[in-house]
């Protein structure tokens, strides 16, 4: 309990970067416990209690969606998600606003996930900047092609921004070298063939592609994709992954708990989570 809540300290005052909790985490041999969640639902003032409530939960990082209308890589529970975050009238910027209010209070880094549409609306460099000074630490976006990301990548780490690519298990073992040698922070595996959402029973060979990644990849390895529960966080940590990405599962509670009891649930889900990722 005590090694939790050093975790949960900031880092000197400064915004906390993706490779520095990694590096803390693998020195305590310990699972890095990343839950997503989107952004504005169901609204963005509970946006910010809810990632307060995970940091204070045991979460080392969290993902956070930004919605977006045509969600290729979400399935049905983060796709609804966006609709209702969308409906009450999230957008990029807001959500950048929002997270730039909590600055001084959060101090886990902030992934964005997000689309290329968004960034090439925002321009790729304006939203690099705008990220940077709200405080995120990294992005994720899913469609990104890997000759675009390629230039994205150098644009985002100039702000302080890791760009994390995703591998997935039809990717080339000349392909996953690439995406392993161009993504900055960690490398996303996805552990399915197809979209997010909640599964009872996770993939054997994904242990094999956690091994096979690590040959080509010289930082820390996520999977996400599937993750339900702490026996798949469990199962996850002892393939030799370095992280958890759960977000289906958690999305789910947030939008079954009751108005105001939001963050309350969202963080009872983390503790749990956070007892299997060690």
């Amino acid at each position: 309990m005590i090694a939790m809540a050093d975790f949960s300290k900031p880092e000197s005052g400064k915004k906390a970067t993706i490779s520095s909790r990694f590096q803390r985490l693998q020195a305590e041999g310990r699972l890095a416990l990343m839950p997503f969640l989107m952004a504005g639902d169901p609204d963005l003032e509970t946006t910010a209690e809810v990632l307060l409530s995970l940091e204070r939960s045991g979460a080392d990082m969290v993902e956070l969606g930004i919605p977006y209308s045509d969600p290729l890589a979400d399935g049905p529970v983060i796709q609804a998600a966006a609709s209702r975050a969308l409906a009450s009238g999230t957008t990029p910027a807001r959500v950048l606003q929002m997270l730039a209010g909590l600055q001084g209070k959060l101090s886990i880094p902030v992934i964005l996930f997000t689309y290329t549409n968004p960034l090439l609306n925002s321009g790729m460099e304006s939203f690099c900047d705008q990220a940077a000074e709200a405080g995120v630490s990294g992005l994720v976006v899913p469609d990104l092609p890997l000759e675009e990301a390629e230039r994205l990548s150098p644009l985002a780490s100039a702000r302080g921004l890791d760009l994390v690519l995703l591998v997935a298990p039809t990717t080339p073992a000349e392909r996953m070298a690439r995406i392993a040698e161009t993504s900055r922070g960690f490398t996303y595996l996805v552990s399915v063939t197809g979209v997010t959402g909640e599964r009872s029973v996770m993939e054997e060979r994904v242990e094999s592609l956690v091994q096979q990644l690590k040959l080509s990849c010289s930082i820390p390895i996520a999977v996400g994709f599937g993750i339900s529960g702490p026996e798949q966080v469990r199962q996850v940590r002892g393939w030799g992954a370095d992280g958890a990405i759960v977000g289906s599962a958690l999305v789910k509670r947030i939008a079954a708990a009751a108005p105001g009891f939001v963050a309350e649930e969202a963080g009872r889900f983390c503790k749990e989570l956070r007892k299997a990722a060690g």
